[in-house]
């Protein structure tokens, strides 16, 4: 059959445009050797992109977290013997350790067969898609999303809401789900959410507005909170961090009450007291004492 050059051609920028729509051909992922990945979106699927190199955190890097790092570490090693766990909503103040605490998990127990997905929130649309690529692997999977937000209505915060009830779509009983946000309920909260609350036997019952808002939050089984510290748990933070430091430098540096306020004023010009600012004011201040006794 013979084609007009001129058709030839149009199907041809067609069969063009229909290829760069479609993903890329990608690898199945090694998960003896690949301990983490990364949903990437394209066009209108995706597909998983191994991260050859996840960072080297512990969990005695994370300090002034204690109770949240016994609550989720509890939980998950629940999941990795094959026992009932929950779902995981860590939230709170920036810098407080929520995703560092999860890169700590799967350091410390990418051994026993733990694995992690990280997925953008404006991706979780796609989590029957993921959860296909694993759910017959012997492994045990978290699907991460750091930093959620969502606005009421959004695909993809209905898709978590149903996969968190088990609804209508559910995760396999080898995939469990870790959230992070800043936000308690995932939602922004206005002064007028609280318009239609009323008494009924002492009891407040909320107003619409405020139930929709609950009801992602209250479907995941933990929630886990993190807190600014107050300063005096601050500065305690700050010392054991100078002091690991000074351990990996394999020097000894004295600590004094000029010290102790030159990190109170850190933290005070940064407008926040957390464990990531006592790390980089003890990053700083032991930097600083190195190179000027080198000097």
């Amino acid at each position: 059959m013979n084609m007009e050059p001129e058709l030839m051609e149009q199907l041809k920028r067609v069969l063009t445009s229909l290829e760069q729509l479609l993903p890329k051909p990608a690898a199945k992922i090694d998960w003896e050797e690949c301990h983490a990945a990364n949903w990437r979106r394209h066009s209108f699927t995706g597909f998983l992109e191994p991260i050859p190199n996840v960072e080297s955190i512990h969990l005695d890097d994370l300090l002034g977290i204690d109770k949240q790092k016994r609550t989720v570490e509890e939980n998950t090693r629940q999941f990795l013997a094959g026992y009932p766990a929950n779902n995981v909503l860590l939230w709170g103040t920036r810098g407080t350790g929520k995703s560092s605490l999860v890169r700590a998990l799967l350091h410390t127990y990418a051994p026993h067969g733990l694995r992690v997905i990280q997925v953008d929130k404006d991706d979780l649309i796609h989590l029957p898609d993921i959860v296909d690529e694993v759910k017959d692997r012997p492994y045990k999977f978290i699907i991460f999303s750091d930093d959620a937000s969502f606005e009421v209505g959004e695909s993809s915060y209905k898709m978590l809401k149903s996969a968190l009830d088990g609804s209508v779509y559910a995760p396999p009983e080898n995939v469990l789900i870790y959230v992070t946000s800043n936000r308690r309920h995932l939602l922004p909260e206005y002064e007028t959410d609280n318009r239609g609350a009323m008494m009924v036997n002492n009891e407040i019952h909320h107003g619409e507005a405020v139930e929709e808002k609950i009801s992602l939050s209250g479907r995941f089984g933990i929630w886990v909170a993190f807190h600014p510290f107050t300063q005096d748990q601050y500065l305690i933070v700050v010392r054991q961090w100078v002091e690991k430091l000074c351990q990996k430098c394999a020097v000894k540096l004295e600590w004094s009450k000029a010290f102790q306020d030159e990190a109170i004023l850190w933290a005070q010009k940064k407008g926040d007291r957390s464990g990531r600012i006592a790390y980089q004011f003890a990053s700083n201040w032991v930097g600083r004492s190195l190179l000027g006794a080198k000097g």
